[in-house]
């Protein structure tokens, strides 16, 4: 690589005049802002031209949607251009999103009666610790939605699944306070509501073994068969029982008096003078 030496402005002031000490031969050097930042050694800045020059996004679109959630891999795909080079614009900003998933930690959980006197990290830890998991393996992280508020989000998995909870941080005096997007973070905001699975024990059967019922399990056949017969009413002219110790024979009453064919018996005149009771057959 040959070294030039600055000769001096060029006539339309737009240009520098370089020279090759060997040859004699000059050159014209655009005076544009690569050239500005490099003479001032931003390394920053020359990153944002390339990008510029190759790139139809700016590098505060890429910033923009760095801090909206998408990832360093996301931007330069759709910037079209190499990974290292988005990283020069999203570092400081993925420190933004990081410190505030800190900050949001430190805040406390709205409640129905108001903030809780916990921080959303203890509480979520104790819920972690109720269910098991292991809580140094989860990742926060945050970013910055369309209205403006920070939204935090904590990624963890349990067994085979991956699994995520939402809160919307808003930054305020001792902390300021997180409310629950979804029913993950609600669930985990509530660590009371969660009971510890039980233990399932196996059986044998003929030991002990309980057989619950099914439909199918239930015989047709009734509990109890019901008797249909008809229900002996009291007669009023009948007689208590006797004790045990009586004699086992008692005489029947008279039967009464039936008129014949079942017609009733019509007393005669000279009854119903004497007011006698008939005694006809």
């Amino acid at each position: 690589m040959r070294a030039l030496r600055v000769v001096g402005l060029h006539e339309d002031g737009k240009s520098i005049v370089c020279e090759d000490p060997a040859s004699r031969t000059r050159f014209l050097l655009p005076a544009d802002e690569r050239l500005r930042a490099a003479a001032r050694g931003d390394i920053t800045r020359l990153g944002q031209i390339e990008i510029e020059l190759e790139s139809q996004m700016r590098p505060r679109e890429i910033q923009a949607r760095i801090r909206a959630g998408e990832s360093v891999e996301q931007v330069a795909s759709s910037a079209g251009v190499t990974v290292q080079r988005v990283e020069r614009f999203a570092y400081p900003v993925l420190l933004e999103r990081s410190r505030t998933a800190e900050l949001a930690q430190r805040a406390h959980p709205v409640r129905e009666d108001g903030p809780d006197v916990q921080t959303l990290g203890e509480v979520v830890a104790h819920s972690f610790g109720q269910r098991g998991h292991d809580y140094s393996q989860a990742t926060w992280d945050s970013w910055r939605g369309d209205d403006g508020k920070w939204v935090v989000v904590l990624r963890w998995k349990a067994g085979r699944s991956d699994n995520r909870a939402h809160w919307s941080f808003s930054p305020g005096a001792h902390g300021g306070t997180v409310q629950a997007l979804d029913e993950n973070a609600e669930v985990l905001l509530n660590p009371n509501a969660y009971r510890a699975p039980r233990t399932v024990r196996a059986l044998e059967p003929g030991k002990d073994a309980v057989v619950q019922p099914t439909l199918d399990s239930i015989s047709d056949e009734p509990v109890a068969k019901v008797i249909d017969a008809p229900i002996a009413e009291p007669e009023e002219d009948a007689e208590p029982p006797l004790p045990a110790d009586e004699p086992d024979e008692v005489a029947e009453p008279a039967p009464r008096a039936k008129g014949k064919k079942n017609h009733p018996i019509v007393p005669s005149w000279e009854d119903v003078l004497l007011g006698v009771r008939s005694q006809r057959g």
